[in-house]
């Protein structure tokens, strides 16, 4: 053979070598990851790329069997073949269905609102910007969330419902997917910390083209929720708190790591039930919340009660306890949206900077002595 030839073969392949190295570097450049973006958040992470988003979300319900990813690939962009296999949502969306009252104040922080075109059992809904949408028939009731209307969701055909599970035996999430609608499930509901439910917004930011809206805001609620600490910082946690209230035979107390709890500790609190490991609630009998929180001076209780007496109405064993005798009882539950929705619910997700504050205003008065309550509300 031509040694010429030979060496012309080996300059060919070694300038092939080149290009092929140049390619594969241009991709990983292409693809750089730039890093989770979510912080506070242990049931969500976003990884950016450019041209697509890589979305995780774990524990999406108590004993979660598996996680969910999703890919959210922007205009005129590609995908690698190893991620095919996950669900693909194109952004930004241009219309939306949520099935829970949490998302509706991120919708309406990034302007976004009006691309809602559903919500289960819309009288939930307390935010008039949403409820206006609601009675100008832009935002359709679309059921209820455990029986959702899939041929009305077939027929306004959004981008994206946006929905939540209870547990690993979801038919209806199912029969969504099976009728061909895209599916992303949120976990909000189980994340424990203030911060870290209030992170969520990023999620919608990603899903709507505005991560630059959705950091800004959700810095200015880690700085605010921050500065609420500091106020408190050198306080004594000595006021005691009891917690909760009877529902049939049972009262239900928040356990020591859940998002409850938190707060009552940021707002530097005595909160009894602090040292019961575990997230979510405690179901424990009369007798035993009597023995352990008689002497309470504080009580934050559950439900929509407008005043004193009514609350000492709803169980005639409630008098026994010394915070409701020195009219120390609260609830954040009572102030309800126009059609009957709790206002608490809706918006304290996304604000627990407003719901620290109106916790150290009980513990610690003195602290802030013109803020005006937004959620709490003293049963007088």
């Amino acid at each position: 053979m031509n040694q010429n030839y030979i060496k012309f073969s080996f300059f060919v392949l070694f300038l092939m070598l080149i290009g092929c190295k140049k390619n594969e570097q241009n991709t990983n450049k292409t693809n750089t990851i730039v890093g989770n973006t979510i912080s506070y958040s242990k049931n969500l992470a976003i990884y950016k790329y450019e041209g697509y988003s890589v979305v995780t979300v774990s524990n999406p319900w108590p004993q979660a069997n598996k996680n969910y990813t999703y890919i959210l690939k922007e205009k005129n962009s590609s995908i690698p073949d190893s991620l095919q296999k996950y669900t693909t949502i194109s952004v930004p969306l241009q219309s939306v269905v949520v099935t829970s009252t949490t998302i509706i104040p991120f919708l309406e922080t990034l302007r976004v609102e009006k691309l809602l075109v559903g919500f289960p059992n819309t009288d939930y809904v307390s935010s008039e910007k949403t409820r206006k949408l609601i009675d100008d028939g832009a935002v359709k009731n679309i059921g209820k969330n455990e029986k959702l209307n899939i041929e009305q969701l077939i027929e306004l055909d959004p981008n994206l419902i946006v929905a939540y599970g209870v547990d690993n035996n979801n038919p209806m999430l199912d029969n969504l997917q099976k009728s061909g609608l895209k599916v992303l499930i949120q976990a909000d509901w189980m994340e424990q910390t203030p911060l870290g439910k209030a992170e969520w917004i990023k999620l919608y930011g990603a899903l709507f083209g505005k991560e630059k809206e959705a950091k800004t805001f959700f810095d200015k609620i880690l700085k605010n929720y921050n500065d609420a600490i500091d106020l408190v910082a050198n306080k004594k946690p000595t006021a005691t708190v009891l917690y909760g209230s009877m529902y049939q035979d049972q009262w239900y107390v928040a356990k020591g790591n859940s998002w409850v709890a938190q707060f009552m500790k940021d707002a530097r609190s005595n909160y009894l039930w602090a040292n019961e490991a575990g997230t979510g609630s405690l179901s424990l009998s009369f007798e035993k919340i009597l023995d352990k929180a008689k002497t309470a001076r504080y009580w934050i209780a559950t439900g929509s009660f407008k005043n004193s007496a009514e609350f000492e109405n709803s169980n005639p064993h409630y008098s026994q306890f010394d915070a409701l005798k020195s009219n120390n009882v609260y609830t954040f539950e009572s102030k309800l949206g126009r059609t009957g929705g709790t206002i608490y619910y809706e918006l304290a997700t996304s604000r627990p900077d407003l719901v620290l504050k109106d916790y150290i205003k009980i513990f610690h008065p003195e602290v802030l002595p013109n803020y005006t309550f937004t959620f709490a509300q003293k049963l007088n």
